[in-house]
């Protein structure tokens, strides 16, 4: 798989992650992914400078500081567009797979 379609859906992953479990710990969504604390970092930072994400911090106690990630109008029409494109190349992969059984 090339890096930029890779990218692709590591970003498509993040958003939905993102959307599911809004107020998870960077941490905790890492491990949900499968990504790595530094991957999951990096894909943060480049889905808030493209406008598709932001990300809001509050206080659940007076010593620690948790952050909330929300898709902003930009990203959810983003996750949109990208949950068509996955879906059009599942159904791509299962035509393929089933005319090569029918062979």
């Amino acid at each position: 798989m090339n890096k930029i379609k890779k990218n692709v859906e590591d970003h498509f992953d993040l958003l939905r992650g993102i959307q599911k479990k809004p107020n998870t710990s960077q941490r905790q969504l890492a491990k949900d992914l499968g990504f790595s604390l530094g991957k999951l970092n990096y894909c943060i930072k480049e889905l808030q400078t493209k406008g598709l994400i932001k990300i809001r911090n509050f206080t659940n106690n007076p010593n620690k500081i948790n952050y909330a990630y929300l898709l902003t109008p930009k990203g959810i029409s983003q996750k949109s567009k990208m949950t068509v494109n996955f879906m059009k190349k599942k159904m791509q992969e299962y035509d393929d797979l089933k005319k090569e059984l029918e062979k």
